[in-house]
């Protein structure tokens, strides 16, 4: 029924225009986040790193087990740890150096490993199979020695796929929608060619197709819509409709039992690279956002860039001012800190005020025109265009659940949110199957906990509830 439904829609699996595909998949669900900060489309600087880290907390569903000690020569590639589970699954180490230490947390467990860069850009070079000639199995070895299998995503659950499985599809979003986020027709435009490579290479690996969204209008620049061996669709609308999960709901959505691939669009560069040119190369150009930085541009970098590193576009001339700086996005993003590290599926970082600071009876101050409210609660929801440097205050503490529509207005996908958070505090296994857990990861549900009138950490709520499906199913 699935190929069926696309060899409709789309002609056949490997169509590479936009003249068979069907109408655009309008969402209408959803909201851009106001906050001021985005990145001009300009490289500032290239950053040579003196120190980077490796973290396996950035991996889901993994258990580390060390390769490498302190002390270790190693190059860019050169295995740092592996998954306990699946012991040719390779994390390895994007610089040359010395394993300068290995972070360790509650009970030993390994929260990163850092690595002193020593300018050499020494590199381990992989014996790659030729594409043409190779089948599933290559293509697999190739990315678990090549420390980039960690690159493809399984759904449901959200967690490293597992090499031995074979997808329903591959899903991937040649955009995204978040907060700030990094601009891919600007940041990819000269890597199409390793891009399709990747593609290429994916394909090997299942039998569905591999599912590319476009955003109308906006694919040009880089090319992605010329891309080979892909079945494309539109979709159009605001944050999240470049989530592939929310695509994937819209498009195909998941039943019991099976399991779709997801890739971000900004690693495939690195496997086309890798099975071109036989290297782990997790160079990116990172986005420096948010209301508190001086400079907010791109700069080259890398997986495991120090924020000491870009420290000097971090606004700190306002005295008393604590800054949080966040790995990633505002609504996702990891919180690391100046002594932080970027993450591996990262290329955003994002640098705005701590609310540390009560505001008495703001909630009945409706004429600020300073502060955006959702709610409308301010009558700055009256500016359209303008951007707002928001900062991390919640504005209250959290209380119970509101049962109301709230939760359906930004997020555009065929569940009941609000019914399914609760199964997932109460961890109900039913309940949360028949309300749609296997749709669903933190990301998904990110503008939920924004908008939240209770204040609850609906990310980690269901995040609890994935962790309880994992161990009871």
């Amino acid at each position: 029924m699935f190929e069926s439904k696309y060899n409709y829609l789309c002609g056949s699996f490997g169509t590479n225009t936009l003249t068979d595909m069907s109408d655009t998949i309008r969402l209408k669900a959803g909201f851009d986040l106001p906050i001021s900060g985005e990145a001009a489309r300009t490289i500032s600087r290239t950053v040579f790193p003196d120190l980077v880290s490796v973290k396996p907390t950035d991996f889901k569903g993994i258990i580390p087990h060390l390769l490498a000690e302190e002390g270790d020569a190693v190059n860019a590639g050169s295995p740092l740890f592996c998954d306990k589970l699946h012991p040719d699954m390779l994390f390895l180490s994007p610089e040359s150096g010395t394993v300068e230490s290995i972070e360790r947390g509650d009970k030993r467990k390994i929260l990163a490993i850092r690595v002193k860069c020593d300018g050499k850009k020494e590199a381990v070079h992989f014996d790659v199979p030729h594409l043409i000639d190779s089948g599933k199995k290559e293509v697999t070895e190739t990315l678990l020695k090549g420390g980039l299998w960690p690159a493809i995503i399984q759904r449901p659950y959200g967690i490293i796929a597992d090499p031995a499985d074979t997808p329903r599809s591959i899903f991937i979003s040649s955009f995204d929608s978040a907060p700030l986020a990094a601009d891919w027709n600007f940041t990819l435009k000269d890597d199409v060619r390793y891009i399709q490579t990747a593609i290429d290479a994916l394909g090997k690996l299942t039998k569905g197709g591999i599912h590319v969204c476009l955003r109308p209008g906006a694919f040009a620049e880089a090319g992605f819509h010329k891309l080979s061996g892909v079945i494309f669709h539109e979709v159009e609308g605001p944050h999240p409709a470049g989530n592939v999960g929310v695509q994937i709901n819209n498009i195909s959505p998941m039943a019991k039992g099976e399991k779709v691939w997801t890739v971000s669009m900004m690693l495939l560069p690195a496997i086309g690279k890798l099975f071109e040119k036989g290297v782990y190369d997790t160079s990116r150009l990172v986005a420096i956002t948010g209301p508190k930085t001086n400079d907010s541009s791109y700069v080259r970098a890398m997986q495991g860039l120090s924020m000491k590193e870009i420290s000097e576009y971090f606004d700190k001339s306002e005295a008393g001012v604590d800054l949080r700086i966040v790995s990633g996005n505002v609504l996702t993003g990891e919180n690391v800190g100046e002594q932080g590290y970027l993450g591996f599926y990262d290329d955003e970082v994002t640098v705005l005020e701590e609310g540390n600071y009560r505001e008495q009876f703001g909630w009945i101050k409706p004429f600020r025109l300073e502060k955006y409210s959702h709610s409308h609660t301010y009558l700055s929801f009256l500016l359209k265009r303008r951007k707002f440097n928001m900062d991390t205050n919640t504005n209250g503490g959290e209380r119970t659940f509101v049962c109301n529509d709230i939760y359906s207005k930004v997020l555009p996908m065929d569940i009941y949110p609000v019914y399914l958070f609760k199964a997932c505090i109460a961890g109900d296994v039913d309940k949360m199957e028949q309300l749609g857990i296997y749709e669903v990861i933190p990301e998904d549900v990110a503008l939920c906990e924004y908008v939240d009138p209770s204040k609850n950490p609906i990310q980690q709520i269901v995040q609890n509830g994935i962790d309880l499906m994992i161990k009871e199913m």
